[in-house]
């Protein structure tokens, strides 16, 4: 049952395009000093294709969920750890993870089965105690794996077929924040969580 599976999860990570955003990427003019990663993105894209834009003309962007970045705020303060996995290589992905204090980041992960073994070895934890949150036939691998697999609203078919859990809302769109909230509400924190976060930024006013 799904609900004794989140009930184990200690760490929930996180697809990047369609998952924590809808999937759209956008591309834009590059500032005058967008030269200066070029280099980088080069040394880790090689030639390539779809992990992400090597260019000193155009950055890449995405849009992500002001919802989910409080989802992950509460995953931390109920004592969950949070990663992301991604194939595609971004800038903005990486200043998103520092944003949200996330403990995971892999970018460039075109087999998420072999990040979650450098996952597991880094943090200690077992397969079981692992949720998944995907969107396309790239995270099946990882899903399989996991303790609890989630696919978003909308997920790909063979995704769907292979979740536990569907959350109500798409990737980009609060996806990430229903499958916190279900995993505190299995464990039976998540009434106590939001009631910390509100504290937290209550205490903060009143200073």
């Amino acid at each position: 049952m799904s609900l004794d599976r989140a009930k184990k999860i200690k760490l929930i990570l996180f697809d990047v395009d369609g998952v924590l955003t809808d999937g759209t990427l956008w591309f834009f003019p590059a500032p005058d000093r967008a030269h200066q990663t070029t280099d980088f993105y080069r040394q880790q894209l090689g030639d390539k294709p779809g992990f992400g834009i090597v260019s000193q003309d155009v950055i890449e962007a995405k849009g992500f969920n002001a919802h989910d970045g409080t989802g992950i705020s509460l995953a931390r303060l109920g004592g969950l750890k949070t990663g992301m996995v991604t194939k595609r290589i971004s800038e903005t992905v990486a200043l998103r993870a520092r944003d949200l204090k996330i403990d995971y980041l892999f970018q460039g992960a075109e087999n998420k089965s072999e990040v979650l073994d450098k996952i597991l070895e880094q943090s200690g934890l077992r397969e079981e105690q692992v949720a998944y949150v995907g969107d396309d036939v790239i995270d099946l691998p990882i899903m399989r794996r996991c303790g609890l697999a989630i696919a978003v609203a909308n997920a790909r078919p063979q995704v769907k077929e292979m979740a536990h859990y569907e959350t109500p809302s798409g990737g980009g769109r609060g996806a990430a924040r229903d499958a916190v909230e279900y995993i505190l509400k299995a464990q039976g924190s998540l009434e106590k969580v939001i009631e910390a976060y509100i504290n937290a930024r209550t205490s903060v006013r009143e200073q």
